[in-house]
């Protein structure tokens, strides 16, 4: 039985995904400051890896870092409706770069779409 993960390509599509989405973080006024990290290269590996498990390839997210906990995980931020929207802009850039068919980028799309509007934690920022 096959996996979306399966048929999008493997890890090798969510690597990409992940790449193109970075790119766009990186240069981001307002999520670039939720990344401690000088470096985003672990924080792709670790979003890259949850992708794969949550989509039907390999544990190894699971493996590492446990049971994903994604609410608890972003706590630490300011996770604002502001934020949501750059984030779904990046990644409707990184998805549109990675030739799904229209069936698997609606699924996608509504994941992330779902889960983006679930990581809010703050209606408004401070003034």
């Amino acid at each position: 039985m096959s996996t979306f993960y399966d048929e999008v390509g493997g890890f090798e599509t969510f690597r990409k995904l992940v790449d193109r989405f970075y790119a766009g973080v990186a240069t981001d006024e307002v999520l670039r400051p939720m990344y401690p990290e000088e470096d985003l290269g672990p924080a792709a590996e670790r979003f890259t890896l949850f992708l794969v498990q949550y989509w039907g390839g390999p544990t190894t997210y699971s493996e590492q870092r446990g049971h994903p906990r994604l609410r608890m995980r972003h706590a630490p931020f300011e996770v604002t409706p502001r934020a949501r929207d750059h984030w779904l802009k990046h990644f409707r850039a990184a998805m549109d770069e990675i030739g799904l068919t229209p069936e698997q980028d609606a699924k996608l799309w509504d994941y992330v779409t779902h889960a983006a509007q679930f990581m809010i934690n703050t209606l408004e920022s401070p003034a």
